[in-house]
């Protein structure tokens, strides 16, 4: 058995805990890789010296950012992921440090269970492409003024949103900055498609969740030069005026680790900190 490891070495105790990990998995006969700059520290085999496809399943040590960062940076591991968490906002981040080792040693002896989860791409007409886990947004980004964004599904017309921009968002992401834009949340295990415009000039302008299959055309339609299309918060093109991208749910999945006793509502109430609770009760 191969597993990758990923820690975020900007996070405190990071390489303390990656080293740890390292040992009892060596302890168990599985092999251990880790990035190239990263293996040395942490006492693991880097990474080219397989096939990241070899790869049974990835550990990642941070929050819900590395585990996008691994998605983006390493697009050829398509294994499940275990997520520990070693920040505070974490939703798909989930491990606490107190339980790395039951889940370790549940992950070895397949005490677990894998969520496939969605996955959207974005496409201009110059064919400049990406994948997003949680988000893609059209953004006015320097620009002072809102602007102007046609919408369109399955080739119909929906509407003109004048804003600072729309995201579309993937359920996953629908906890990340479509939640703060005031999008609903969603379950993970629900395939559909959370389309939130960002701070309208007309508040009759909300949320709408759209069916997986169907796919969004924004289309900017000015005054600007130009506005910026970022996917999981990483800046990758602007469209100019006129221009448009098609977004659509992609085959592309990716997969995250769940342990047992580990519940999503549970991770709400926790992470959101709702307080609650049922009448009569303590």
């Amino acid at each position: 058995m191969i597993i990758g490891l990923f820690p975020n070495t900007s996070k405190p105790q990071a390489y303390e805990i990656a080293r740890s990990i390292r040992e009892f998995l060596q302890k168990h006969n599985i092999t251990v890789v880790a990035e190239d700059q990263e293996a040395a520290n942490i006492g693991a085999h880097p990474i080219s010296s397989i096939q990241e496809g070899e790869v049974d399943a990835c550990i990642t040590l941070g929050g819900d950012g590395t585990i996008l960062r691994l998605f983006h940076q390493h697009p050829q591991l398509q294994a499940p992921i275990l997520a520990i968490n070693l920040g505070s906002l974490g939703f798909m981040a989930d491990i606490t440090i107190d339980e790395i080792f039951p889940s370790l040693q549940n992950l070895i002896e397949g005490h677990y269970r894998v969520e496939s989860r969605m996955v959207i791409e974005g496409t201009t007409a110059a064919n400049q492409s990406n994948f997003a886990m949680n988000e893609i947004v059209i953004h006015r980004s320097g620009h002072p003024s809102l602007i102007d964004l046609a919408i369109y599904v399955d080739n119909r017309y929906l509407n003109t949103f004048c804003a600072d921009g729309v995201i579309i968002s993937t359920p996953s992401g629908s906890t990340a900055y479509s939640l703060a834009a005031g999008g609903p949340i969603l379950v993970p295990e629900l395939n559909a498609l959370v389309l939130t415009p960002i701070c309208p000039h007309t508040i009759s302008n909300r949320p709408i969740v759209l069916l997986p299959e169907q796919e969004i055309c924004i289309k900017y339609v000015g005054p600007r030069e130009s506005v910026e299309v970022t996917y999981d918060g990483l800046p990758c093109f602007q469209i100019l005026a006129g221009e448009s991208i098609s977004i659509a749910r992609s085959k592309r999945l990716f997969k995250l680790i769940k342990m047992p006793g580990h519940d999503y509502f549970s991770t709400l109430r926790s992470k959101l900190e709702w307080s609650g609770r049922l009448k009569g009760t303590v």
